[in-house]
């Protein structure tokens, strides 16, 4: 099983990111220009959601596996089809106690050819979490102004 992480520190109090990133039906923060709804008019912080992403003619679809407003996390998986088998992710936000910042955590975990591990990876890491994290750190410092 193959593994991605990203993760960067925010100027804002984890509860603040939180609240933004919170609902997995929200999605406009991660800088993705696309029409996001979730499925069976179910709760964007309901266990067992679908997230349907469209982004032009591509539909993606994810399924949301746990939610804690308490741990300030969210897991899903990708529904098929997918890229890569067996994906699942969790975006974490962790208080940075010294400083009142937030640590945002992203990772995920797949299956895919074992010579495909390097491509999957970085596309995931560099292609993905750090530009929808770079874009939360927009998001967030536009709740500034």
């Amino acid at each position: 099983m193959a593994q991605a992480f990203y993760s960067m520190v925010l100027d804002h109090s984890a509860e603040a990111v939180w609240q933004v990133i919170r609902s997995f039906g929200a999605y406009a923060w991660s800088g993705v220009v696309a029409d996001t709804v979730i499925e069976d008019d179910k709760a964007g912080d309901q266990v067992g959601a679908v997230r349907r992403v469209r982004v032009g003619d591509t539909i993606i679809r994810q399924h949301l596996l746990a939610h804690s407003d308490l741990e300030r996390f969210y897991s899903y998986a990708f529904l098929e089809p997918a890229p890569v088998r067996n994906y699942q992710a969790t975006i974490r936000v962790i208080p940075v106690v010294e400083t009142d910042q937030a640590l945002v955590c992203w990772s995920a975990r797949f299956d895919c050819a074992p010579e495909e591990i390097g491509q999957w990876t970085h596309h995931f890491v560099q292609n993905g979490f750090a530009v929808w994290l770079s874009a939360l750190r927009r998001v967030m410092a536009e709740t500034d102004s």
